[in-house]
């Protein structure tokens, strides 16, 4: 049995991994989702209480369901593309390599979840799942289902929350009545005194299988896309100093350090958002706090009101009209083609979509700009551009990214009713001698 392997364009292949057979029923099965990392995971810390509990075994499982790469959208185009799948292989990879580490192989597993899953629980008779609870309904669809199948099986599903910030009873009302307005969510939070989750450790031992077996493994896996990556990354940062210049740099265009740079590492779960704002404040502890750590924290919280909305409104945000009454949206096929490839003839915004072929990568002030170029402009459908940064962006987050669109198409929880940026202002104000649209060979 083996822990999965990838090359170096990203494409992640098992070698046969059958069930492990004649393990005592009654263990438990954990399953990875997106929170590749052994450090601050709650859901993990879970299964492992519960196995020693009971003295019993613990699997670690992760699916990757292959019609992410196969099943076109509506728009032609798969979900994941080739960026976000080399970014997500290189977590996969990491995380096996530290299970091996801790002596246990990662159970990786091409299928769709619900049949996988089910038939692992069955085979192995396992008596409960664990993994990380996600708001958004595809997923939130996907553990009904699983629950369904398992309660068949006299398993028990339970999915553990610690994708946010702030836990669900820290909040000073009920996830489902988080203010529709991120300002009005922001002032009541911070009027509450409400506290931070802290994250929890790193976990460093594993219960053992039944065979007893510890297997020795080389934690350090190249690429990326891993824990280890991402914890440096959080460290140099702080080094650095760079959390007291990121209000006035993070709307640069051109640079590496002028944001934070997290939300790769936020998206396949290789950093707890809990774990980067920890190491803030002990960095506000050591060299002071200022109007940019304070940002940071602004933007994290964005990200938590992203979550709580898909709690409080689901499905609703994936419709056409979004939580709004427009009438649905029209959609210009040959314009969203021609943003797709940077053939708008707006040379900044056929920058931005250059720069997003080119590295899956695009900063949040271009991500607007583009966006609302698409939607306002050439009177494109906001889900279709919504779908092309799932292919497109190594950072992809289903609750932030829905949410920012809708946002911007004024189909989601702005006041004023989305978002239109003028792009001559735009390019004035941030690209004023060309040198992004220079970078990605459009006219200056």
């Amino acid at each position: 049995m083996s822990a999965s392997t990838s090359d170096r364009n990203g494409n992640t292949a098992d070698k046969p991994m059958a069930w492990p057979m004649h393990w005592p029923s009654g263990g438990v099965v954990f399953w990875f989702r997106h929170d590749l990392r052994l450090h601050d995971n709650p859901a993990l810390a879970h299964a492992i209480q519960l196995a020693r509990q009971r003295q019993t075994w613990l699997l670690p499982v992760l699916v990757l369901d292959p019609a992410q790469t196969t099943a076109l959208t509506p728009w032609g185009f798969a979900r994941q593309g080739p960026h976000r799948r080399q970014f997500v292989a290189e977590g996969v990879a990491a995380l096996a390599s530290s299970l091996q580490a801790l002596g246990t192989p990662l159970w990786v597993r091409h299928a769709k979840p619900v049949a996988t899953l089910t038939d692992g629980v069955q085979q192995l008779r396992a008596s409960e799942l664990v993994c990380e609870d996600i708001p958004a309904p595809e997923e939130q669809a996907t553990v009904a289902a699983l629950t369904t199948a398992c309660a068949h099986l006299n398993a028990r599903v339970t999915t553990v929350w610690h994708s946010t910030l702030y836990a669900p009873e820290s909040l000073p009302m009920q996830p489902e009545q988080v203010p529709d307005t991120f300002t009005a969510f922001r002032h009541k939070l911070e009027a509450s005194g409400a506290t931070e989750a802290q994250p929890l450790p790193t976990v460093t031992d594993w219960p053992l299988a039944p065979d007893g077996k510890s297997p020795a493994g080389d934690p350090t896996v190249a690429g990326n896309g891993n824990e280890a990556a991402a914890l440096a990354h959080l460290s140099r940062y702080c080094a650095h100093g760079l959390p007291h210049t990121y209000k006035t740099t993070r709307n640069a265009l051109i640079g590496f350090d002028h944001s934070s740079r997290w939300s790769p590492w936020l998206a396949n779960g290789a950093l707890s958002a809990r774990q980067a704002m920890a190491a803030i404040r002990r960095f506000e502890a050591e060299r002071g706090a200022n109007d940019s750590t304070y940002w940071l924290w602004f933007e994290l919280l964005w990200r938590d009101h992203f979550r709580w909305m898909h709690v409080k409104h689901g499905a609703a945000l994936y419709r056409a009209k979004g939580l709004g009454a427009l009438p649905a949206p029209t959609h210009n096929a040959q314009g969203f083609e021609r943003w797709c490839s940077g053939r708008t003839g707006q040379a900044l915004v056929d920058a931005g979509m250059r720069e997003l072929a080119a590295t899956g990568w695009l900063s949040n002030r271009m991500r607007q700009i583009v966006a609302s170029y698409l939607i306002h402009d050439l009177g494109g459908d906001w889900r279709a551009g919504a779908a092309w940064f799932e292919h497109m962006l190594i950072d992809f987050d289903t609750c932030s990214n829905q949410g920012n669109w809708a946002y911007i198409a004024g189909r989601g929880t702005d006041p004023r009713g989305g978002r239109r940026f003028n792009t001559d202002k735009q390019t004035q104000d941030h690209d004023p001698q060309g040198d992004y649209r220079r970078l990605w060979g459009t006219t200056a």
